[in-house]
């Protein structure tokens, strides 16, 4: 007995020098059941991916597209390119796989309007302002996210979490007290289309250019109309929205949204205010020629008159918000957005991230009664008049959003199909600054309307 024993010691001890690990991390085979052993985690099997990934398709054709049709939108926006348009990047998705990931001309081609003279060259990987494109992909997602976890309740009254929101006494329009988080989501909520906070001349009483001082000014704002009685697209209202999620959260909106969006997905592209987190000028699409002066002819303090590279374009985030706000300041990639839509797609997650379920979909881009084309806050093909942005193809369940600065995502559940176009067309001269200067060159050309590359790209679909 006492040579058995010695014997398989010995063999203990072999066996311990030969194997890269001990006996003990062996648990699982020998009938132990210790969970908290970090050795145990080496022999466990992967767990099976509960969400469709992302993967490149080997050609067109494997996902039901005609290369021959895909290479006309090419040829559609390159001749975009070559009568002046500045650049763009185009991904499509189809079935889990990426069909189309493409760049086309320039990321950035002027200094202020001095022509450059090697423009720097658009590329898959450049990241993009999304302007109002950050209401989805910040904003919802967030709210999508809060929902399926149980944490908000879009019934719930905006004064639950800032009492100070409500009716003052020379208040024209009266009703802040009965406003509900899904108010603003349905943009019926009496705001305005936006107050510029940052422009003292324009904001009088409401000026801010303090991110904390701005949502006291936004707390104050006077309805301009009587809520639900009509339907006015507002960035004040995902402003508001962008506060209520940090209200709820304890964390700043682009805290959350990077550490609870975005890195759960391995998105590394996406984030606010990126020239403060590691990225250079040069790595992205650039905006306006004279930062915010039109070319000159709008001024107010603090006023940039350089030319956008990497920093948000709009006012009210940049100046009021400090570049952090629901309604724009995020930006992206074409590879990134991808994953972002297929989330989407697959009904909430990728991977093994669940970010929300499918109800909470659904219920976010059920139509409204008030008008087809709005869900909560997404966009919706609900009628003809969508068509400039979602082609004629589109079924009426399509889904997305637009951005001033020149991007659209376009998400269709029923063909498992997601699109994301980017571009910079207000890198562009202003045409008439005294007549109006919110219109750019950039804005003249028809891939500015989308529909035409909606368009050209389903057609390669149904060809």
């Amino acid at each position: 007995m006492k040579r058995f024993i010695t014997r398989l010691t010995v063999l203990g001890l072999v066996l311990s020098l030969l194997l890269p690990y001990p006996i003990a991390a062996l648990g699982v085979e020998l009938g132990t059941t210790d969970s908290s052993s970090s050795e145990e985690q080496v022999f466990k099997h992967k767990k099976p991916l509960e969400y469709p990934t992302l993967s490149k398709a080997k050609r067109p054709e494997d996902a039901g597209f005609s290369s021959k049709r895909l290479k006309e939108v090419d040829k559609l926006i390159e001749g975009e390119i070559e009568n002046g348009f500045p650049g763009a990047a185009l991904v499509v998705i189809k079935d889990g796989k990426i069909v189309k990931n493409s760049a086309y001309g320039s990321a950035k081609i002027f200094d202020k309007t001095d022509p450059l003279t090697h423009p720097q060259k658009m590329k898959t990987k450049t990241m993009f302002d999304l302007a109002s494109n950050t209401k989805m992909y910040a904003v919802n997602f967030s709210l999508q996210h809060l929902v399926t976890e149980g944490k908000i309740n879009l019934e719930e009254k905006i004064q639950h979490y800032f009492p100070a929101f409500k009716d003052s006494a020379d208040d024209e329009i009266k009703g802040k007290g009965e406003l509900r988080i899904i108010d603003l989501l349905h943009h019926t909520a009496g705001f305005p289309s936006s107050i510029h906070y940052h422009n003292p001349e324009r904001a009088g009483e409401l000026y801010s250019q303090e991110r904390s001082k701005t949502l006291s000014m936004i707390l104050k704002t006077p309805l301009q109309y009587e809520p639900g009685t009509k339907q006015v697209y507002s960035d004040i209202d995902y402003m508001l929205l962008g506060f209520i999620i940090e209200k709820i959260t304890g964390m700043q909106l682009d805290h959350y949204t990077e550490n609870h969006i975005y890195k759960p997905l391995g998105l590394k592209h996406t984030l606010f205010n990126p020239l403060r987190k590691g990225f250079k000028e040069k790595d992205f699409a650039a905006t306006e020629l004279h930062g915010n002066t039109r070319d000159g002819v709008i001024s107010f303090p603090n006023i940039r008159i350089y030319t956008l590279q990497g920093e948000v374009h709009d006012e009210k985030s940049f100046y009021s918000m400090d570049g952090i706000s629901g309604h724009a300041g995020l930006f992206s990639t074409t590879s990134d957005l991808a994953v972002l839509m297929q989330v989407m797609l697959n009904d909430g997650g990728y991977g093994n991230v669940k970010l929300f379920d499918k109800r909470t979909i659904d219920e976010f881009v059920e139509p409204y009664d008030m008008n087809p084309t709005y869900g909560l806050g997404w966009r919706l093909n609900g009628d003809s008049s969508m068509e400039w942005m979602f082609s004629q193809y589109a079924g009426k369940k399509v889904f997305g959003h637009t951005g001033w600065t020149g991007t659209v995502t376009v998400i269709d559940r029923e063909n498992n199909l997601a699109i994301a176009l980017l571009t910079n067309k207000k890198h562009s001269p202003v045409i008439d600054p005294l007549k109006d200067p919110h219109k750019f060159q950039g804005d003249t050309y028809s891939i500015s309307q989308y529909g035409s590359v909606i368009s050209a790209v389903y057609e390669a679909l149904n060809d």
